[in-house]
């Protein structure tokens, strides 16, 4: 997709100005407010995307058109703007060049409703690997933050203010092998009709703690900032009277024994990896149970990174009874086999009145179906 001039005059503007400080949710510019009537609306959740150029300039085109033609007060990708390696002789970009990131700037822009955006290691973590233009990481996850989360507006046609974490609790390059202290300015927090949402830079590639070049300094601040911006949210919500709570992250954690092909194995009551691989999240999510059963209400745990769409409760406490109000939800994700298929979105019918507050709708995006082969009895 091209950018347009409208992307590519905000993406200057976004690249020149300083990230602004945190503040309320004053909504966006036609009037939209946190404190708005509690009526049900709906939102669109999207990520693993593009994996390849048909998905690139074809299926995602056709996603945003399907996202745009319904009523969404806003939209979610959930990391990963690029297949895990890049792909020789492509037509779009497929490394972590700057121009992946002009793409991705484009997408976000034709999308009409207010737009977020949380990174994926395969934009920002697996950049080191010689397939993906031996970038390093940080510079390349600095780069994000300076595209994606330079004012603390949302991205998409019509903006929102967001809450930032302001406090210098990440790490930043600051050359080969040296860090400098920088605000988390990825992870966000707005509220829309009683219910509290927030991003969270949680990895894949265990949490930059395997793969490439992992790096244990990096990860050690972010996940203790991670784990710091979960706990005011939920602070936030129950000061708020809120509802409910969403989560949205990049990576599938793993939270019991039975997936070991997407994600990884632990012990469903310790929440102790068990593959013998570095674990990036038990103290992660150690810290959100105890809050989701603190807080009592419904929660929602947004993720993509292991491509299988799917609604479930797989979080335990301690003695193994399952957290009714916890649901999992992981989004579409590539499947490069097959051109576009799973190039679609999730509709997430919100109803702050309802028991449940949230209802999932996969909606399966028509002018994608067209492009692939007959399904084969």
């Amino acid at each position: 997709m091209a950018l347009n001039r409208n992307a590519a005059a905000l993406l200057c503007l976004f690249l020149a100005a300083p990230a602004a400080a945190a503040g309320p949710s004053d909504g966006w510019r036609d009037g939209w407010r946190d404190d708005d009537e509690r009526r049900p609306y709906a939102i669109g959740l999207w990520g693993d995307l593009p994996y390849s150029d048909a998905q690139a300039q074809v299926g995602v085109p056709n996603l945003i058109a399907d996202m745009n033609a319904h009523d969404l007060a806003f939209t979610v990708h959930d990391g990963d703007l690029k297949a895990g390696n890049g792909t020789s002789g492509s037509a779009t970009p497929t490394t972590c060049s700057d121009a992946l990131y002009v793409q991705a700037f484009g997408y976000f822009d034709a999308l009409e409703a207010p737009a977020m955006f949380t990174p994926g290691d395969n934009d920002w973590t697996d950049c080191d690997r010689a397939r993906n233009g031996s970038f390093n990481s940080l510079e390349r996850l600095d780069h994000e933050r300076q595209v994606f989360f330079a004012t603390n507006r949302s991205l998409g046609q019509r903006t929102i203010r967001q809450d930032v974490q302001s406090t210098p609790l990440c790490k930043g390059f600051d050359g080969p092998g040296t860090y400098r202290d920088v605000p988390c300015v990825e992870n966000r927090r707005w509220t829309k009709g009683g219910i509290v949402y927030a991003t969270l830079n949680v990895q894949g590639s265990c949490n930059n703690l395997c793969d490439t070049s992992p790096d244990p300094v990096e990860y050690a601040a972010r996940n203790a900032a991670d784990i710091a911006w979960m706990n005011e949210t939920f602070d936030v919500a129950r000061a708020k009277g809120a509802v409910a709570v969403m989560l949205i992250s990049q990576a599938d954690p793993g939270w019991d024994l039975s997936d070991g092909t997407r994600a990884p194995t632990r012990d469903p009551k310790t929440l102790a990896e068990t593959d013998g691989q570095p674990d990036g999240f038990h103290d992660f999510l150690l810290a959100l149970r105890a809050r989701v059963i603190d807080f009592a209400k419904p929660v929602a745990y947004v993720h993509g990174d292991s491509h299988y769409f799917r609604v479930d409760k797989p979080l335990l406490d301690a003695t193994g009874r399952r957290i009714e109000s916890f649901t999992r939800v992981e989004t579409f994700g590539d499947n490069q086999d097959f051109g576009s298929d799973d190039v679609n979105w999730l509709e997430v019918v919100v109803d702050p009145g309802s028991r449940d507050v949230f209802t999932y709708r996969p909606r399966i995006v028509p002018a994608n179906q067209a492009t692939n082969p007959p399904l084969v009895p």
